[in-house]
């Protein structure tokens, strides 16, 4: 049996396996030659020495034995082009495809119906925008095979430990395609540039495992007979029926909400986060974080992660993008959404981050003024528009350094960015409201305090990061996931409300495919 052995290695070292392999002899107190393998468990970074950076690595160490490889089983699916059950899946991100590839595996035949176009033709979309300005309301950053997610970064840690197993979606991904230090990493990445192949295959397999995956298929309206979804319609005039409809539309499918509001079908109001991408040089980053000049070649861009209390309201980072690039994310003509990604190297000259402060009912519903459970989608929905505005009435974002924010001061030049359609100087209290301002202004200010070099005028706040996650919530019942009012309908992942990231989405599209596996077993 293997060993399970913990290092604590230079840099050089965890990139070498020669020196791991030295490391363990030397750990157990063994000659090198007793050491026939090994493969990593666990890799992170301790960069709080200012004197040394160190790797900590777990590893299993073949001792005195032949070495095998890591231990990998392929998940194997079924053929269901005849099985008597099928389920809509409504969304083809992260939710949506994991939630397909489940319903496989437990026997169901899923028909997934994406708004957007596939992978390939989608990058001619985004390509189109960066270059003209003009969006695509179907296919964009948020919409289109792969979701929000394949243009986010692809990071593929979470917290949400309890939604279900965080290897089994790893293992997945590794399944198609991903590189497997996805299993061992700390906080594994995979790449913007990567992911587009590892959504085709999942669509592939879908498609061959007796699935259907229809794109340019937008739902727009639902039939409802007996507490049930009878007929899903797609905006090209189809019909489709199934035992059940998994609604796994994004954060950003405004007009799902609006549907459901208009037919009755209750919806809840949700808080979310406001406010910027802030952009700083790489290296500026890799110098606070690693307490040098220039980082080591067997070092990863630094990153960072912030947090302050302002006036009783978090004001903290998010979709923190080493080596990245701030991209247009807007969903609609006359709407300005800045986000972040990163290729798989992450070697852009600049790091990014969002930063932003909860938003709740309270701060955007006036005393007399009607509540209603898209309050919160029409004040998002007008901030993207007066950043819009602000910024000309192009896709050139409203932009100030740093320091100049927080000293209200319009700043005369703007420093090179990473953001394509371009960047133009704008005093951003034209397009934030005061309680968030006022905060990120205090927030920057203390994290300046925390991280030495972060507060300068080097960093450009680029308006208006707004899409963190949904601002409504869709209910279900937490033992069943259905529906309160809709027996058939489930719905799934951050534009239910119920996930914040590609991991934590795929993990509840799984969950809600099994309930659904569940439901149907004891139905029929």
């Amino acid at each position: 049996m293997p060993q399970t052995v913990t290092l604590r290695l230079l840099p050089a070292q965890a990139h070498d396996s020669t020196a791991i392999s030295d490391a363990i002899a030397q750990q157990l107190g063994i000659h090198n030659l007793a050491v026939n393998g090994f493969y990593k468990t666990h890799q992170s970074i301790d960069a709080r020495s200012r004197q040394q950076i160190w790797y900590n690595v777990t590893v299993q160490a073949f001792i005195n034995e032949p070495f095998h490889e890591r231990p990998f089983t392929a998940v194997q699916y079924p053929n269901v082009s005849r099985t008597k059950h099928r389920v809509i899946v409504v969304g083809a991100g992260p939710a949506g495809l994991f939630a397909a590839l489940k319903l496989i595996r437990l026997g169901i035949q899923p028909i997934v119906l994406e708004r957007g176009k596939d992978v390939r033709a989608r990058r001619r979309d985004l390509a189109h925008m960066n270059k003209t300005g003009e969006v695509h309301p179907e296919s964009n950053y948020c919409f289109g095979e792969g979701g929000a997610g394949t243009y986010s970064d692809g990071k593929l840690y979470t917290r949400s430990n309890k939604r279900g197993s965080i290897n089994e979606i790893l293992n997945v991904f590794v399944q198609f395609g991903a590189d497997e230090k996805i299993l061992y990493e700390s906080h594994p990445h995979i790449g913007t540039n990567k992911l587009p192949h590892i959504i085709t295959a999942m669509r592939e397999q879908i498609i061959a495992a007796g699935g259907q995956v229809l794109f340019e298929k937008k739902l727009v309206d639902v039939t409802v007979q007996n507490n049930n979804i009878s007929t899903v319609i797609t905006a090209d005039g189809d019909s489709l029926t199934a035992n059940a409809v998994l609604l796994a539309t994004g954060h950003s499918a405004r007009d799902i909400f609006e549907l459901f509001y208009r037919k009755g079908i209750l919806i809840e109001a949700k808080p979310f986060a406001l406010g910027v991408r802030v952009e700083h040089p790489q290296h500026l980053i890799d110098s606070i974080q690693y307490h040098c000049p220039i980082r080591g070649e067997y070092l990863p861009p630094a990153s960072y992660s912030l947090v302050h209390q302002s006036m009783g309201r978090g004001v903290f980072s998010f979709c923190m993008c080493p080596g990245g690039i701030i991209a247009p994310a807007a969903t609609a003509p006359g709407e300005l959404v800045v986000n972040g990604w990163s290729p798989s190297k992450r070697n852009n000259p600049y790091s990014n981050s969002g930063m932003v402060v909860s938003v709740e009912l309270a701060d955007v519903v006036q005393p007399k003024q009607a509540i209603t459970p898209l309050s919160l989608l029409a004040f998002q929905q007008s901030i993207e528009q007066q950043a819009f505005k602000v910024g000309g009435g192009t896709l050139a974002a409203p932009t100030q350094r740093l320091v100049d924010f927080c000293n209200y001061k319009i700043s005369n030049n703007l420093p090179d960015c990473s953001y394509i359609p371009g960047v133009t100087s704008a005093n951003l209290r034209d397009v934030l409201p005061a309680f968030i301002h006022e905060r990120l202004r205090e927030g920057l200010i203390a994290f300046g305090t925390k991280m030495k070099g972060y507060y300068t005028n080097e960093a450009v706040l680029v308006a208006t990061e707004s899409r963190t996650s949904s601002p409504v919530r869709i209910p279900r019942d937490t033992n069943t996931f259905q529906h309160p009012q809709i027996q058939n309908l489930y719905p799934c992942g951050e534009g239910a409300g119920y996930a914040g990231g590609i991991v934590s989405a795929a993990m509840d599209g799984e969950k809600v495919a099994a309930a659904i596996a569940l439901q149907l077993s004891s139905k029929y």
